[in-house]
């Protein structure tokens, strides 16, 4: 590629590496569009890859290996103290999203996506310009924006110093501190949070509201905020930080609420309290793309912005701001440019919450069908009777099951347990293919497993 005033053309252009952008990529590149990612970082894979996801879990499967050696003692195996080694936990990390970021440059190579560095920034509806990039402009005809979201900062509050970290500076990982305040008690500083624990930090959270993760079920979380109790130094609800300064040997912390923590000074300390999309460097006015008063695009049907074959997908377009809903996201619009009948129209986007219990739910939670005014009957049951469970010694969970009161049908699923991200599938085919209790209580289910919870709670809507 020439370097400078060199302007190259493109039918599709996709702005954004990550799952929604490699997956619209690679999807219209496979339906015979021709196809260029522009993305910043030097491998795809996005903010999921290289800061987010990947690297997270990563990090939690090392936790879980912590907390099962633990646990082990109680059945006769006991384990040496563990110990740390922050440089090799860092590199098994890097290997992990190399190894991914490899297999993603080998399918954009595939598929014959041409993968260019920098940052794009529209000039009008047809052209973008590259910040330091491989080339100066990019004229298309049709582009979607996939740029994702970042760590929202604590204006006027947060302080810039190596002590305060971000969800993307706490993966790097370059120590474990002492002592850790987590600011913000939702999925990212909670699941952020048992990973130090692990690592040996007293960790303390604070969250401004009664409960954490609010917006899942209080019955979910309630089996994590006993064990949180157990791993955490701290945990105080109904509290917020005010101030937070610099001292030597850490960072101070004012607090004002019902619960303020004993602890006032933390080696490091870790801003969690969600994310806000990537939408205001990109000059979207210049191309006559519309945002709402969150910085949200704006799309209508089929993902189309308010500018002529533009588009938009994933957690610059709004909630959730999940991986999974932009690569589905990504996979049907890529099928949409190529005239092919495609729709996003999900019954059901899973979250999943990866801590230990995890936490993952489909479809309606019972706060928000009861909002909806539904008629519905709740019917679940305690790990304690799940033989599998009771084997493995984790028997902190609950399965819970969502159901139309007249039809049976099935309207969410709710589970907290060992692994439920790997079972909640389930829950959303369910959903999705509108099984009702029968369906789901004749399934046969394994035996011994966790998964037969399932269809053991749907028998009690059908006796």
């Amino acid at each position: 590629m020439v370097v400078g005033e060199f302007t190259q053309e493109t039918d599709l252009l996709v702005i954004g590496g990550g799952p929604g952008g490699y997956h619209a990529a690679f999807g219209a590149a496979a339906n015979g569009i021709q196809t260029t990612i522009v993305e910043t970082s030097p491998q795809l894979g996005g903010v999921c890859l290289q800061r987010g996801c990947i690297p997270s879990k990563t990090f939690l499967s090392l936790a879980e290996t912590v907390h099962a050696a633990q646990s082990a003692k109680a059945a006769g195996i006991s384990f040496g103290k563990p110990t740390f080694d922050v440089s090799a936990i860092r590199a098994w990390k890097e290997n992990v999203v190399d190894k991914l970021a490899g297999g993603l440059a080998a399918m954009a190579k595939k598929h014959k996506v041409e993968v260019v560095k920098g940052t794009a920034v529209f000039e009008d509806g047809k052209h973008v310009a590259l910040r330091d990039g491989d080339i100066a402009r990019i004229k298309f005809r049709r582009a979607i924006i996939a740029t994702g979201s970042r760590s929202i900062e604590l204006r006027g509050l947060q302080i810039d110093s190596p002590r305060v970290l971000t969800s993307r500076t706490a993966l790097d990982m370059k120590s474990i501190p002492t002592t850790m305040l987590v600011i913000g008690g939702g999925y990212i500083g909670l699941e952020l949070g048992q990973v130090y624990a692990a690592f040996g930090s007293k960790v303390t959270v604070v969250e401004m509201t009664p409960t954490l993760l609010p917006g899942a079920d209080a019955d979910l979380v309630r089996p994590l905020a006993k064990r949180l109790k157990e791993d955490l130094a701290e945990i105080s609800l109904d509290t917020k930080v005010v101030k937070m300064k610099e001292v030597k040997g850490g960072i101070e912390i004012t607090f004002e609420g019902k619960n303020i923590p004993k602890t006032k000074k933390y080696d490091a300390v870790l801003v969690s309290v969600g994310r806000r999309p990537n939408s205001t460097e990109l000059a979207l006015d210049k191309a006559g793309v519309e945002t709402d008063e969150r910085g949200f695009i704006k799309v209508g049907d089929n993902f189309a912005t308010t500018a002529p074959r533009i588009y938009a997908i994933g957690d610059v377009i709004g909630n959730p701001m999940l991986a999974h809903k932009a690569i589905h996201e990504g996979t049907v619009l890529a099928d949409q440019l190529a005239g092919k009948d495609n729709v996003f129209d999900p019954r059901a986007i899973p979250a999943v919450v990866f801590t230990d219990p995890a936490i993952a739910w489909a479809g309606y939670t019972e706060a928000e069908a009861k909002a909806a005014g539904l008629d519905i009957t709740i019917k679940k049951m305690p790990w304690t009777a799940s033989g599998k469970a009771v084997a493995l010694g984790r028997t902190d969970g609950v399965t819970k099951l969502i159901f139309d009161k007249s039809s049976k049908r099935l309207l969410g699923v709710g589970m907290t347990g060992s692994h439920v991200g790997e079972m909640i599938a389930e829950g959303v085919l369910g959903i999705e293919m509108g099984a009702v209790a029968y369906d789901v209580s004749h399934t046969i289910h394994p035996h011994p497993t966790l998964s037969e919870m399932v269809g053991n709670v749907a028998s009690m809507m059908t006796d």
